[in-house]
């Protein structure tokens, strides 16, 4: 129990509390207050360390940079592998693990233990590791790294524990699986090629062994030679030699044909009969020549699958291949099936291609029914059993990066109904043509954990679109879709002021403010708008207001007589109307005169609307006298109030939008009044101006990014290292629309004192919250209040009055007024949170959602219905007051109101900054959530502020992690590690503890299937493979060990309790199937031998039965 004593008798402005050893701090305005009567307030914290763990939960999107695909046919799971060596393993939906190497090489290849639950990954840092699936966490079992040469094939038999491994030199190493080491059996470059070549042949490209025979090896090296290796006799049965380099070669099931695909756009088929040249050339996609030349040369055909039907004629399957001449074509995975030839364009270049076969075997009729493509940017499935070869529906979220991700936003334990009514919304948009069919990767099993409740992300883009996303029970689906852009009018090509202000995403989403409750949803643009936007089951068609507002502050300059009609000079707001004002948007307008413009045109006709979000108001900022309105910095939204608030380095917005009408419109300095706690400089004019023409608030997306960085397109596309000082400038510019003051307010957070701002003018609002709190000392009860935080560390309080009645409030005015009551703090304000005195989380008061547009029933009007938190509503004595809690980029403090007294100071870091802070919900209590530049996650305990976790988490390599980074309720929280992908966290270990059983099982037991019997007349013919014990070849005792310096074995990250617990895994499993091959081998030997007494009986039989013919063929029926 943490206990504070708060002594209030002569409180006064001038004499604040100290409390707890607390650094003083008070208010600047007021007036002295009489003295209440001493009184105690008790809190009981039961939050502790013991209750915080973070880890990562699921990652959710689309491999960044994909680089391997595999498949395993039989558990049906399918891999990716990627250039920052993560490797994501996905399954039915709900079953989707993230994996990553820790030296964070690429990776280059990926081979399954087909039906073992095991996966072997071949890296660009020469390392092949053994990966154990038969855990809901995969670990690395082995790991053996090469040290002379570099692998560049891999290629694994199904049911073998030997990996061959191809190297650039051309050589190719076995590895056993079971204990990863080399085998002494090494297959040489100048073995494998004649001994008259004079060429090297390049490196390994290819490796397969035979369908009919496995001891037969067929190597491909890139400069167009092939050898089909003899590995008992040790020598190459054939080579070939081609002039085209080759890119990949696939075998016909029945072993006596293959194809090759080349650079020159050529496909060759080669017979063994004949291996002296192919008897096929095909170029699919060439020219072909009038006078019998060779066609004209294509694109490389980089993969070729050439798979064979029982019902039809065989699949040719091939990526590239296109001619020279169709530059802007873009690329295709080509499909022939007999004299048919498919060209299937893709939006991305492809990376990998796998076909998906009934059959594990090779030498079996391998029976395609679809192509899965891995493409740079997506991944489909295409289905081959319908003729025009349709897509599968894909249940990953593999399109979060459709338009770059620029926002984030994390709601959990939402109300259960508003997730069914997204989907039925957004299920009507759906895209149609997909195949009937059931997603083929259905491996793995998932089930609903104990611990589920509804959560919501949602994602604003550079387009202007905004996501929702069903991220309940740690899967992701999207819900719904919408548009923000539809709102505006396209921008005219020419049109100067969008091509100078944002030249590439005019409807770029910066900030998305969401109430599930009241289900109304604001959306700030990068091109100084807001959007409101309520939901409506049913359709409408209606006019869109909007809201021009001036807010633009040059202290320096005087102001003409003519502009000083309304609170202040500079600052206005006027409603939008039809004629647009002198320098409208249609006209040239130099920057001299240009002024009252917005960014955007919104639509001013009727727009019928479908149901879902549908826009009710746009608040747009202005230029004012040639300058580019300021980048929106913070936004608040509440629907029982029915105010909207926004602020930007300029100043402060309210905004009625029940009345459609602009409540307040102060630049910063004005809140203060005669408050104001620093002494400032004004600026030279010539300075001003030069702040502004160098502004980077308005290009586009870049202004998140400093000049110096201008080469990092803004789709955060790219993962750049930064050092500390570059992350600092990246983050100050990034979260203000000032680089110059935020760059002044950081370097003075970082010092030991905020209170000199010798060279400061501009004061951004960082931070906005409507809660019911006192805006003055002598308030007797809670009111509706703005709390306002502003880069300087400073917190404004303003009062507002609100009409109570619903006819009342259509009607008569709202009061917005500054209260003078200004708290401080050290480092730019970034959250508030209100507690009452037990501790307590006061919920923000809002309206219940009622659909505009529902039908009227006169039996029933309808009628506002609000929910009111008040601090006060928990406690025996009204109007006792409630616990503030401030936090800033360097301190968190807790403040009680009405007497404004600092009960708790914590510096939360010295040496970086704090990027994110909340006020969460956890373990039903409270506490203030941090995530530092640093990478340092922490927990404090409110209202104590003590800590309570102390993580170095997540390094801060890059902008996107700062701009995306938020907590949720409940202990989650979320990130985008990648433009692709975002990761998800949980900082509670009850969350940890449980997230064993809501992860997927990837491995679950299936019987291999069975072997084909190829019938009496095949296997007498030579038709079934033949098979070969390796480990009679590749074993110790016959072919020795290699060479130590060759490679390096390293034990798994488990070390050896970990490797000795999996091998009930997958080394225990491929004994025990090789113990079980060994015993059904030795059935099949007594079962033969049986056999063989079988067949001497009945020849003795048959012999008894000739002369017993021969002997009675003479003699007539009477006399036997």
């Amino acid at each position: 129990m943490k206990k504070f004593r708060k002594v209030l008798d002569g409180l006064t402005t001038s004499s604040p509390v100290n409390i707890g050893g607390a650094p003083l701090c008070s208010s600047t305005a007021g007036t002295p207050t009489a003295a209440p009567t001493p009184r105690e307030i008790e809190v009981v914290e039961t939050l502790v360390s013991e209750n915080f763990q973070i880890c990562k939960t699921v990652r959710h999107g689309f491999p960044h940079q994909p680089t391997a695909l595999a498949f395993d046919p039989v558990q049906k799971i399918l891999a990716i592998g990627s250039r920052t060596g993560g490797v994501r393993i996905l399954g039915r939906p709900g079953v989707d693990c993230y994996c990553q190497h820790d030296s964070g090489a690429a990776v280059l290849q990926l081979q399954f233990l087909i039906n073992e639950g095991a996966l072997v990954t071949a890296c660009a840092d020469d390392t092949l590791h053994l990966w154990n699936l038969r855990q809901k966490r995969p670990a690395i079992l082995h790991s053996l790294k090469f040290n002379r040469e570099c692998i560049t094939f891999c290629h694994l038999p199904f049911q073998s524990k030997w990996l061959y491994v191809g190297t650039e030199r051309g050589n190719t190493h076995i590895v056993n699986i079971e204990s990863f080491v080399l085998s002494g059996y090494v297959i040489m470059w100048n073995k494998a090629i004649e001994l008259s070549t004079k060429t090297h042949p390049g490196p390994v490209v290819h490796l397969s062994d035979s369908p009919r025979d496995e001891g037969k090896l067929l190597i491909g090296f890139e400069s167009g030679t092939v050898v089909q290796w003899d590995l008992r006799a040790k020598k190459a049965d054939f080579r070939i030699y081609y002039d085209e380099a080759i890119h990949s070669v696939s075998w016909h099931h029945e072993g006596k044909q293959f194809m090759c695909s080349h650079s020159d756009g050529s496909l060759t088929t080669w017979s063994l009969r004949n291996t002296a040249k192919p008897f096929q050339v095909t170029f699919p996609h060439g020219k072909t020549q009038r006078d019998g030349r060779k066609p004209e040369s294509c694109k490389p055909i980089l993969k070729v699958d050439y798979k064979t039907t029982r019902n039809s004629e065989p699949f040719i399957i091939f990526s590239g291949g296109l001619s020279y001449d169709k530059a802007n074509r873009r690329p295709t995975l080509t499909i022939m099936h007999g004299k048919s030839i498919t060209a299937l364009e893709m939006d991305h270049p492809i990376v990998e291609f796998l076909t998906l076969c009934e059959t594990p075997y090779a030498n079996e009729v391998q029976e395609p029914y679809a192509v899965a493509v891995l493409l740079e940017k997506d991944f489909i499935v295409v289905d081959l059993t319908q003729s025009n070869y349709p897509i599968f529906e894909n249940p990953y979220p593999m399109d979060i990066h459709e338009s770059p991700v620029t926002c984030t936003a994390y709601f959990a334990d939402c109300p259960p109904e508003i997730i069914p009514v997204l989907y039925s919304i957004g299920a009507k948009h759906k895209k149609q043509g997909y195949s009937h069919k059931e997603w083929p990767v259905s491996g793995g099993t998932w089930t609903l954990g104990a611990q589920t409740y509804p959560e919501i992300i949602i994602t604003g883009h550079a387009d202007g679109s905004i996501k929702f996303w069903d991220a309940s029970a740690i899967t992701l689906q999207m819900l719904y879709k919408l548009k923000t852009s539809k709102v505006f009018e396209k921008p005219k090509v020419g049109d100067g002021r969008v091509a100078e202000l944002v030249e590439e995403d005019p409807f770029a989403v910066q900030m998305v403010s969401w109430c599930p409750q009241s289900r109304l949803l604001c959306v700030v643009g990068i091109s100084a708008h807001v959007i409101l936007y309520r939901f409506s089951r049913h359709d409408a068609t209606t006019e869109i207001t909007a809201l021009e507002v001036r807010l633009q502050c040059d202290v320096e300059e005087p102001i003409s007589p003519s502009e000083t009609d309304a609170n202040t000079g500079l600052l206005d707001a006027s409603l939008h109307s039809p004629q647009h004002p002198p320098g409208s948007p249609g006209s040239a307008t130099p920057d001299s005169v240009r002024d009252s413009i917005p960014c955007l045109r919104v639509k001013n006709r009727p727009i019928r609307m479908p149901p879902g979000y549908q826009a009710d108001l746009v608040v747009q900022l202005l230029w004012v006298d040639g300058e580019p309105p300021q980048q929106i910095t913070s936004l608040d939204i509440n629907s029982a109030y029915s105010l909207l608030a926004l602020g930007n380095c300029n100043g402060l917005v309210v905004v009625d939008y029940l009345q459609k009408n602009v409540l307040l419109c102060m630049s910063t300095l004005e809140l203060y009044g005669s408050n104001d706690p620093y002494q400032r400089l004004t600026r030279s004019p010539r300075k001003s101006r030069q702040f502004a023409a160098d502004n980077i608030c308005m290009r586009g997306l870049s202004n998140f990014y400093s000049d110096s960085k201008k080469r990092i397109r803004t789709s955060y596309q790219s993962l750049t290292e930064l050092t500390d000082n570059q992350v600092s400038l990246e983050l100050d510019r990034s979260r203000s629309p000032t680089s110059e003051s935020r760059e002044n307010s950081f370097s003075r957070s970082r010092s030991s004192s905020v209170s000199s701002i010798d060279r400061e003018t501009k004061e951004a609002v960082t931070v906005l919250r409507f809660m019911e709190s006192y805006a003055h000392k002598v308030d007797a009860v809670p009111s509706a209040c703005l709390w306002v935080g502003t880069s300087l560390g400073v917190v404004l309080v303003i009062a507002l009055s609100i009409p109570t009645d619903e006819e009342e409030r259509l009607e008569e005015p709202v009061t917005v007024m500054p209260s003078g009551t200004v708290l401080t703090i050290k480092g730019s304000v970034l959250t508030f949170g209100s507690l009452d005195c037990n501790g307590s989380l006061v919920s923000i008061p809002y309206e219940v959602w009622r659909d505009p547009h529902a039908p009227e029933d006169p039996d029933c009007p309808r009628r506002r219905k609000l929910v009111n938190f008040s601090p006060s509503t928990s406690q025996d004595t009204p109007g006792e007051g409630h616990l503030a809690v401030v936090c800033s980029e360097k301190q968190a403090k807790v403040f009680f109101m009405p007497a404004q007294t600092c009960l708790y100071v914590h510096h939360i870091t010295e040496t970086s900054f704090v990027l994110r802070a909340d006020v969460v919900s956890v373990y039903n209590s409270v506490c203030l959530a941090c995530f530092c530049a640093n990478g340092h996650v922490m927990m404090l305990s409110l209202p104590s502020l003590r800590p309570l976790l102390d993580v170095n988490f997540l390094p801060l390599t890059d902008m996107r992690i700062a701009r995306t980074f938020c907590f949720a309720e409940g202990g989650q929280a979320l990130y985008l590690s990648s433009p692709t992908e975002i990761q998800r966290i949980a900082y509670s270990q009850d969350m940890c503890d449980s997230l064993q059983e809501m992860l997927g099982e990837l491995f679950t037991p299936v019987e291999t299937p069975e072997a084909q019997n190829k019938g009496f007349l095949k296997g007498f013919f030579g038709g079934n493979a033949q098979t070969f014990d390796r480990e009679e070849l590749f074993g110790e005792a016959a072919a020795g060990k290699a060479s130590r310096s060759l490679a390096q074995h390293i034990p798994g990250q488990g070390g050896l309790e970990g490797m000795k617990a999996a091998a009930g895994g997958v080394v225990g499993d491929l004994a025990r199937a090789r113990m079980a091959a060994e015993e059904r081998g030795q059935r099949l030997g007594e079962l033969e031998e049986r056999t063989a007494l079988m067949m001497s009986s009945a020849e003795m039989f048959s012999k008894h039965a000739h002369e017993l013919m021969l002997k009675c063929k003479d003699k007539k029926w009477y006399q036997f």
